[in-house]
């Protein structure tokens, strides 16, 4: 099994920065790639942005040009930079991994509240 826990969320005004973390345990050679994840209230959860095991990455058009995802995988540890921030931006932030042989993404961290005032 693998635990997720994220770190790093909090209230900023529009255009400033956060620094999100999602410390990963347990049985940490089922990881493949990690994904963040976001859920504003009354919305459905989207996904944010995608990082593989080797480092390349993917974003939302929403995000990109503002966020930055990275992994250390020496630490066990993945990061979604944010800059820029929006109102919109306003959403509880999930991390998720993907299990390396079923290929789903079954593990889950219990979120962060980010909320950017205007």
């Amino acid at each position: 099994q693998v635990q997720l826990a994220e770190s790093g969320g909090g209230l900023v005004q529009a255009g400033g920065s956060l620094r999100l973390s999602c410390a990963a345990s347990g049985s940490i050679f089922s990881i493949n790639a990690m994904r963040w994840y976001r859920q504003a209230p009354g919305k459905q959860r989207e996904w944010v942005a995608r990082i593989s095991n080797s480092g390349s990455t993917n974003y939302a058009d929403s995000v990109k040009g503002r966020f930055t995802i990275s992994r250390d995988n020496a630490k066990n540890t993945m990061y979604l930079q944010m800059n820029s921030l929006k109102p919109e931006d306003t959403a509880v932030y999930y991390c998720a991994a993907q299990n390396r042989e079923a290929g789903v993404y079954e593990y889950w961290g219990q979120g962060t509240q980010v909320t950017v005032s205007s």
